[in-house]
């Protein structure tokens, strides 16, 4: 939705008459947009002013196209200020990302600077990256653009930032950002002129934002062609055994039933590390390949930052790819069927209303399933982590069922083997007995090859795991019992515990999991859910112990900023509390490939976690078959076998 629209001379007219904040947070209203704060009423103010200067120059013409405050489509990102007209060969939008900064810092993560913004320091978005992005996302999968052939331009002004500044926001680090999105400052204005009036000569002959406003979404050639040459011989996304069966199962359906108008829900089941999200990849760039209009769709930040990375590989000259993973709120206003297939990831963590406030749509599962015609939820009811997570088998088929769409579930479409923690399923087991989730066989043995080790010391936890993390797949991470203070006040500390340990929570760009620098840092639910890693570190905090014989959950003991148990207290319904808290650390506990070590604040409960380990750790010992007998029986263990020579 672009809220303000006119052409230059519209434009100026406005900013001249003192009017122009005050129309924009008007169509804000009007529209029933969220946003339209102070914060952007005074950047209003003070940017588009300095912008109608620039547009003053007369090698502009006065009935170019301008619009403001464009949305991009199924997306929470608004591009500031486009310009739209013609040169010698074609139709040309020029965007344009405002800024009031007067300096900022370089860093060593790619394409992200330190700027005041917000009312604090923040690592934020180069701004030429933003403005990059944006162009490519409307590129991409606005299929009416690329039909039209409208080039879109972007850069960045601004026009506060100091030259003596300049060396910061135009450090080497951002050669390739740069080259993609010039940065014009305080003292480029005019080159700022020569370069829109470059691209914008004469008006065009068509309503440009109107195409860009009704374009249909579909992702482009190029783009399906760069997720298969990236998926292609990626280790991290190959498929064994039931995921080949589950994918080939799903990719049949999809490619019989896409092109009729019936609506289709398939429903896929599997516990942790048992490949939901490699199935899922794999069918984004295969259906992607196929024209197929595709979209990897997650609640959870996290997985959509780090598959997105792992597919791009750092690389700025795609980093538009990103546009291909969703939020599970993107939906909200969707028509129906506006999409061939959506792959929904961590459906578990589905919520009823989106937004930051969660007062935004009617349901999640209700809003997919009417946008597309083909849904697939990824899904596993024991990682439920939250009181308002709704994912479950069931919702998915009442919203099926009420939308007329046909469901498809079944064993080949269940996953059972799992493939993290060394692919031992037993030790998967053994966290439900020693969490006391659920009685299972394996409650006191498991086919143990995976490095679990217990700390006294978190301290001594942290050195240890820093040994393991030769290849950045090392991480800490613990339940949520600590104040997030360092969002704030970075100079603080939110976790401090016994021994001299202060840590802070996970960067809050979602680059936790991926950044070198984030090592020190120790990670949440939110941001380990649906991940893996080489090792991991657990801190359990005081909301689990070890009382007369019993793991027992404590909602209590929890941050009061936690809102994974919000209105626990009000509802009294502490049975789900309890079910949370237990599934968190079960989680949490099975995110390592090689191994976890852990480091308990109770202590009763780091020795009872510590004794039965060890006693499954000596029942888990190789065992041989006694061939003397003229049939196969099951062996003894090879410390009580007794040699008959």
């Amino acid at each position: 939705m672009i809220v303000y629209e006119g052409s230059k001379k519209s434009f100026k007219r406005d900013v001249m008459n003192g009017r122009i904040a005050s129309n924009i947070d008007k169509l804000f209203a009007e529209y029933h947009i969220p946003g339209g704060q102070l914060g952007e009423y005074r950047a209003w103010e003070n940017s588009l002013p300095r912008l109608a200067l620039v547009l003053s120059d007369n090698r502009i013409p006065e009935n170019s196209q301008i619009a403001i405050e464009y949305q991009i489509p199924l997306t929470s990102k608004r591009v500031d200020f486009m310009i739209g007209g013609a040169d010698e060969h074609k139709y040309n939008i020029v965007i344009i990302e405002l800024k009031q900064w007067e300096t900022c810092t370089a860093t060593s993560r790619e394409n992200v600077v330190k700027a005041y913004t917000g009312g604090a320091e923040r690592e934020v978005a180069h701004p030429s990256q933003q403005a990059y992005s944006y162009a490519k996302l409307i590129e991409n999968f606005n299929e009416d653009v690329r039909i039209n052939n409208i080039g879109l331009i972007p850069c960045a002004y601004l026009h506060n930032y100091k030259e003596e500044n300049r060396g910061q926001i135009c450090h080497k680090v951002y050669r390739e950002a740069l080259k993609d999105a010039p940065v014009f400052l305080q003292d480029d204005s005019e080159a700022l002129q020569d370069f829109i009036a470059g691209f914008i000569k004469k008006p065009s002959e068509k309503d440009l934002f109107e195409i860009v406003e009704d374009g249909k979404i579909k992702p482009s050639k190029s783009l399906q062609d760069s997720v298969g040459r990236m998926l292609n011989g990626n280790k991290e996304f190959l498929m064994i055994d039931e995921q080949q069966v589950a994918y080939a199962t799903i990719l049949k359906l999809v490619e019989n039933s896409v092109n009729s108008d019936e609506k289709h829900t398939i429903i896929v089941q599997g516990g942790p590390g048992t490949g939901k999200s490699v199935i899922a990849i794999n069918l984004l760039a295969k259906l992607l390949n196929n024209g197929v209009s595709c979209f990897y769709v997650t609640k959870t930040t996290a997985p959509r930052t780090t598959f997105s990375k792992s597919l791009i590989k750092g690389e700025h000259t795609v980093a538009y790819l990103r546009g291909l993973f969703k939020s599970s709120g993107s939906f909200i206003n969707a028509p129906s069927n506006t999409f061939d297939c959506l792959l929904v990831d961590e459906a578990h963590r589905l919520k009823e209303k989106s937004g930051l406030y969660e007062n935004q749509g009617e349901n999640q599962i209700k809003e997919i399933i009417n946008a597309t015609k083909i849904s697939v939820f990824f899904i596993d009811e024991d990682q439920i982590v939250t009181t308002s997570d709704i994912g479950t088998v069931k919702e998915i088929k009442k919203w099926a069922k009420a939308l007329g769409s046909t469901v498809h579930s079944g064993d080949n479409l269940k996953l059972l083997s799992q493939f993290r923690c060394n692919g031992s399923n037993g030790y998967l087991a053994f966290l439900d007995d020693v969490l006391q989730i659920r009685e299972t066989a394996n409650y006191d043995w498991f086919d143990l090859d995976y490095d679990l080790r217990f700390f006294d010391s978190p301290t001594e936890m942290k050195e240890a795991l820093r040994k393991t993390n030769v290849n950045n797949k090392s991480r800490m991470i613990a339940g949520y019992c600590y104040p997030w203070v360092s969002r704030s006040d970075k100079n603080k500390m939110d976790i401090i515990l016994e021994d001299g340990f202060k840590a802070q929570w996970n960067f809050s760009t979602d680059q936790w999991a991926t950044d070198p620098e984030s090592f020190e840092q120790v990670g949440c639910i939110h941001s380990s859910q649906g991940l893996e890693f080489d090792y991991v570190g657990i801190i359990i905090g005081q909301d689990l112990t070890y009382e007369n014989g019993e793991v027992k959950t404590h909602y209590e003991k929890r941050d009061k900023g936690d809102k994974t148990i919000k209105g626990i207290k009000s509802s009294k319904n502490y049975e789900l509390a309890d079910r949370i808290i237990r599934n968190t650390y079960k989680t949490l506990l099975s995110r390592g490939q090689k191994g976890c070590f852990v480091y308990c604040e109770d202590k009763a409960l780091l020795n009872y976690l510590k004794e039965r380990s060890e006693r499954a750790q000596k029942k888990s010992v190789v065992y041989e078959i006694d061939n003397s007998e003229p049939y196969l029986k099951v062996a003894e263990p090879i410390s009580e076998y007794k040699s008959k020579e």
